[in-house]
């Protein structure tokens, strides 16, 4: 029999980074993945503290920034990797309209330390911007796919990753510890993003799951070194390829990548590139979206030594070193959770 202090469910950003508050903690874990959630790795990986469409910020921009930066700077240490692409978001403008919008968003104090008030005048060739661009501060991407990869490596390698499914009736609960198979905890911690709606425990949570599907091209010509936001996202990977994303589905909550998704990435990118690009990839990943927009987060109302750390929709990069932070200093030291992510919030 392994004893440890916790089990950890999932393996995408949000048991990325609990498992490294655990790790620099000095508590013992192991962790179940069963590869059946790919939002995380097909993610761009974006932190972006403002919402791009209304010009306003992101729910807790800097306190998530200010964790977020240095945990991957960590992480590229550990894992001997590069992660952080630190690289200006540049919002496209496409009225004069938006333009003043722009401005007058800059403007204010919430935001006058994430929008800079230059206008960036179009100077490539191959993009269609007559309007120039808004230039976002203090943004980036993270490899979240390198990301994954090394640190299950790093998991594997540390014997703390078992590659399965999580039998979640297989769960003994004991008076003060639970066992799972072979393996006693004090607690356990689900993380398994859109997998939730397999959870007996916390399935009936309003984690609704919406669709988003990418493609990578190659654009040999566009040779753009900073990040575009129109009516998508397009993100330099370098080699000459470029992520862009994504589309927003609600009904459909498989895996499978369509034509009428390649079909509504590709005629909006050829209203905003004028050069030629092949599509050499295309995936979809399901994202743990909630109608509110916050995380959910919180402990089981019968089991109090199990945990939910999920729902971090669109921004896992940004927003999951800082709900890490709030369960592990909820579970160790009683500290209340920020109210806006417990899953108290939300009725029976």
């Amino acid at each position: 029999m392994k004893q440890v202090d916790y089990i950890i469910v999932g393996s995408g950003l949000a048991g990325i980074a609990f498992s490294e508050k655990l790790r620099t903690a000095n508590k013992s874990f192991v962790v179940y993945d069963n590869q059946s959630q790919k939002s995380s790795v097909v993610a761009a990986g974006l932190y972006n503290p403002v919402i791009l469409k209304r010009f306003t910020k992101v729910w807790k921009a800097k306190e998530q920034l200010d964790l977020a930066l240095p945990k991957y700077k960590i992480l590229e240490q550990l894992l001997n990797v590069k992660l952080d692409y630190q690289l200006p978001v540049y919002r496209r403008f496409t009225s004069v309209e938006e333009q003043n919008e722009w401005f007058i968003a800059s403007d204010k104090p919430v935001l006058e330390t994430f929008l800079s008030t230059k206008l960036v005048k179009n100077t490539n060739d191959n993009i269609n911007a007559l309007l120039g661009f808004g230039e976002v501060l203090h943004s980036g991407r993270i490899d979240t796919a390198q990301l994954i990869k090394s640190y299950k490596a790093y998991l594997n390698e540390s014997n703390l990753l078992l590659e399965e499914d999580f039998i979640h009736e297989d769960l003994i609960f004991e008076s003060d510890y639970i066992q799972y198979k072979n393996i006693k905890a004090n607690y356990i911690v689900f993380a398994e993003g859109f997998g939730i709606n397999k959870n007996p425990f916390f399935k009936n949570l309003p984690l609704n799951g919406t669709k988003g599907e990418m493609l990578t091209i190659k654009a040999p010509d566009l040779k753009m070194d900073f990040i575009m936001k129109s009516s998508v996202f397009i993100v330099p990977l370098g080699n000459q390829l470029f992520w862009i994303g994504a589309t927003y589905e609600r009904d459909d909550k498989t895996h499978d990548i369509t034509e009428r998704a390649k079909e509504e990435l590709t005629d909006k990118l050829k209203t905003i590139l004028k050069c030629d690009f092949e599509i050499v990839k295309q995936v979809a990943g399901i994202r743990p979206t909630t109608k509110d927009r916050r995380p959910l987060v919180g402990s089981h109302p019968n089991h109090k030594n199990v945990f939910l750390l999920n729902g971090l929709g669109t921004r896992g990069v940004m927003i999951s070193p800082y709900v890490a932070e709030q369960l592990f200093n909820h579970i160790e030291k009683g500290e209340l959770l920020d109210p806006e992510i417990d899953i108290k919030r939300v009725k029976k």
